[in-house]
């Protein structure tokens, strides 16, 4: 008997499992019942969501050549624009080997990496790389979270982007940094005044996350433990992490999709999937997460409404979405 349902204020899983949301249900089946991804339920599952919105609303506006709204990196417009479509086709669970994900994702291999390795957040150009002063840890990590889970690990496209994600972190064998970028190691972005950024942390070990253990080379790992080592130096139920201003409020926000912005959340959950879950550093960050709770749901309060291609959810309402999130964290911290 699983112990984490015992912690909730109500059962949410025969919710997740609604026929009326077939891409929450797909995930639910896998995360929180275990189901393998090749059991009858899943399969089913998986197929009804590529058939229905949100994941259909975003493919029906790709283009033929693999790209949304106009050729190019594919950074603009926010969140509509190449990239986002991928990283949220990604968050939804989408099946890597329908042929407009595997267009899609090509298309972001050729005409979004930079000669250092890393992917760059260029709206802009239409022709030729973006410069490399353009990639930035919360970009990259997003994209090598999307490509790997889509099942493009051994391409050697994907291996230089994780290649630059780990060199840029420990500062191994790297010199490439932008005053205007990526301005230094450990996580340190002109975004976030040169200072360390949490967020862009927290997306870049999401990216590493997705690499096997087994297969995650010594530098990878050391920029994962360089990675977990900064995001629990601070308490994650506070996240005061260095800004050069106050804490941001986004960050107790619970949301999906998730694009640069992250939650309280988010950091659980890399925290958690790369082995953390027992830290008692995480203790004060999972009893915020269960006072948010209303019944075993929780509400989206970052939804993204009117900005991507179609709304997934409504704002500030009981997040089907939110809710799974929050208990695939809670499945593992309190197992």
């Amino acid at each position: 008997m699983e112990r984490w349902p015992e912690a909730l204020a109500g059962d949410p899983v025969p919710w997740l499992l609604g026929d009326d949301t077939p891409a929450v249900k797909h995930l639910a089946l896998r995360v929180l019942l275990e189901e393998p991804e090749d059991s009858p339920k899943a399969r089913r599952a998986r197929a009804a969501a590529m058939r229905v919105d949100p994941i259909a609303a975003i493919l029906a506006a790709q283009s033929p050549e693999g790209w949304w709204v106009k050729p190019g990196p594919g950074y603009a417009p926010k969140y509509r624009g190449t990239i986002w479509s991928v990283i949220f086709l990604d968050q939804l669970g989408a099946d890597g080997s329908d042929p407009r994900v595997r267009r899609a994702c090509a298309y972001v291999l050729s005409h979004t990496q930079t000669r250092t390795g890393g992917f760059g957040a260029d709206g802009a150009r239409e022709e030729g790389p973006p410069a490399p002063s353009r990639v930035i840890h919360c970009l990259n990590g997003n994209l090598l979270r999307a490509l790997i889970g889509f099942g493009w690990l051994e391409d050697e496209r994907v291996r230089r982007a994780i290649d630059w994600q780990a060199r840029v972190i420990t500062g191994e064998g790297f010199d490439d940094y932008y005053a205007s970028g990526t301005s230094g190691p450990g996580f340190a972005c002109a975004a976030n005044h040169k200072l360390p950024c949490a967020w862009g942390a927290i997306k870049a070990l999401r990216g590493l996350a997705r690499i096997p253990p087994r297969q995650r080379k010594p530098h990878v790992r050391r920029a994962i433990d360089e990675g977990v080592e900064f995001l629990l130096s601070r308490d994650p139920a506070e996240a005061d992490y260095s800004t050069g201003s106050t804490v941001n409020s986004s960050w107790f926000k619970l949301g999906f999709p998730s694009g640069y912005v992250t939650d309280v959340l988010q950091n659980l959950e890399v925290l958690v999937e790369l082995g953390h879950a027992k830290d008692p550093r995480l203790s004060n960050s999972i009893e915020w997460l269960l006072s948010l709770q209303d019944e075993g749901r929780w509400r989206n309060r970052y939804a993204y409404n009117g900005k991507t291609w179609t709304d997934i959810e409504k704002q500030s309402a009981p997040s089907k979405w939110v809710t799974l999130r929050a208990c695939s964290v809670l499945k593992r911290a309190l197992a």
